[in-house]
């Protein structure tokens, strides 16, 4: 097959594929963007960290079921929410949402089950705070 008959027009050239997706992939942050994909980070690591913790306190600590049947709405919902973000960049969507569930993760420990986070994870952290925040924010 020639390449004219590849570029034909039934068919898109390699230029028609690579300019799609730098259109898909310019997506720019604005300050209402930024804060509502922080907003939709928090909300998502409530509920998974919520509803695993609900989940634990069925299995580990001998709560009613009830516990863990919010737990699993909690999940449910959680499976949601990152599909609200402003980007559409599933990868990169779920590795920032990493970030955030680290420091999510210490907060409600420290809330519900009064565990006191060491230096060594304040600093891991921050670090995975900072990391996935550039990842977030790199201009592209």
């Amino acid at each position: 097959m020639t390449s004219e008959e590849l570029d034909g027009p039934g068919n898109s050239s390699v230029s028609d594929a690579v300019s799609s997706t730098v259109l898909k992939s310019s997506f720019v942050w604005t300050p209402q963007t930024i804060a509502l994909s922080i907003l939709l980070f928090i909300a998502a690591g409530l509920l998974e960290v919520g509803g695993g913790w609900l989940v634990w306190q069925t299995v580990r600590e001998n709560k009613n079921w009830t516990f863990a049947a919010t737990g699993v709405l909690a999940l449910i919902g959680y499976g949601f929410v990152p599909c609200l973000q402003p980007t559409s960049d599933f990868g990169r969507v779920y590795a920032i949402y990493g970030g955030f569930f680290i420091v999510l993760a210490f907060a409600w420990a420290r809330q519900l089950d009064g565990y006191v986070p060491d230096m060594g994870d304040l600093i891991g952290a921050g670090i995975a705070l900072s990391g996935v925040l550039v990842i977030m924010l790199w201009p592209r």
